[in-house]
């Protein structure tokens, strides 16, 4: 399953979301999660919208649908971190290329070295593990111990997809706009109408979809993020800790689709690929790409993915609790492949 750029927007997106809904149909069916979400939708053009399943258990016979809230794990780097770049970048506060410490002089190196390009693309060289739980209570900014710390390879040279980059970037963007990072997205947010958007923790109720039980007899995640790293950090952080919704998914893509504006700018001058991940894919700055660039991606490591075509205007918006579970990357691998492939152009 192609996409056909020639198609109508309402055949492609009911054809899409039937196909993609057969998928997700039959993990829930067997087992590999409570449920789910997904949209297919042509900017523009209209939108499809397919549930599957319950929200979870503990919601009893909730169903899932584009208003049901996720935890969107590393979609935080793209829904939040990725954006506020671009704002700091636009007002001329942030070099791409420049050392962090040309921002923030007491930074250490080998950190305080690096670019904003380098985190942003995962060429940092930064350490893989987290593990942020040793620099508790030590009274230094957590933003210097993460710069202090050695490096495992030559910055630029190599892809590693980490969550330390963007939670540098998480740390850092408050010292460029002056606020919060929480304040700073939820006026992003609501400047774009995304009004499901938000960081917790928030409130467990049936509308919004609780993940994985961690500790044996202990309360299921819910309302807080499922990564340990945002946790530690409070909830709020670069790389992950955003909850949101398919619907507020799928506007967020109407606008980086838009045919104008600094957000699609922003998106058209990131989704250039710079460095090798995979045969035909490339990482732009945050976006994984196809290799001709015709689609740019990302997913959160919860079960959600966001794929955008911008030649055709053409989206996909998954959202689950997949790691309901437990983490089992299989369950998703087939369906997210054939989400990727609906926008690719055709033979």
């Amino acid at each position: 399953m192609s996409a056909d750029p020639q198609q109508p927007a309402a055949d492609w997106t009911a054809a899409t979301a039937t196909a993609l809904g057969a998928l997700l149909g039959a993990a829930v069916d067997g087992g590999q999660f409570p449920g789910g979400v997904l949209v297919a939708g042509q900017a523009g053009a209209g939108r499809t919208v397919v549930s599957r399943g319950v929200v979870a258990p503990e919601c009893g016979d909730a169903r899932p649908d584009e208003h049901t809230r996720y935890d969107l794990a590393s979609l935080t780097k793209v829904l939040a971190t990725w954006p506020l770049v671009g704002t700091a970048v636009r007002a001329g506060l942030l070099d791409l290329d420049a050392p962090l410490r040309a921002v923030l002089p007491q930074l250490p190196s080998p950190g305080g070295e690096l670019t904003a390009r380098q985190l942003l693309n995962h060429t940092s060289g930064l350490l893989p593990q987290t593990g942020l739980a040793r620099y508790q209570h030590s009274g230094r900014p957590l933003i210097e111990h993460l710069c202090a710390e050695p490096l495992v390879s030559v910055p630029g040279a190599h892809h590693r997809y980490i969550d330390r980059g963007f939670i540098l970037l998480g740390l850092l963007l408050p010292e460029l706009l002056g606020q919060p990072l929480a304040v700073l997205a939820d006026a992003l947010w609501r400047g774009l109408g995304l009004d499901a958007t938000a960081y917790g923790p928030l409130p467990r109720d049936n509308r919004l979809a609780p993940t994985e039980q961690r500790l044996r007899g202990a309360p299921r995640t819910w309302g807080i993020p499922h990564d340990p790293s945002a946790a530690l950090l409070g909830g709020v952080a670069g790389h992950a800790g955003v909850f949101s919704s398919a619907a507020d998914l799928a506007a967020f893509a109407e606008h980086l689709l838009a045919p104008s504006g600094p957000l699609p700018e922003w998106f058209a001058l990131s989704r250039r690929p710079l460095v090798p991940v995979e045969p035909d894919l490339a990482r732009g700055l945050a976006w994984i790409v196809t290799a001709k660039g015709s689609v740019a991606y990302h997913h959160g490591f919860t079960g959600t993915s966001l794929y955008l075509a911008p030649r055709t205007r053409r989206f996909v918006v998954l959202c689950t609790n997949a790691v309901y579970h437990g983490w089992d990357r299989t369950r998703l691998a087939e369906l997210r492949a054939r989400a990727l492939r609906s926008l690719l152009p055709g033979d």
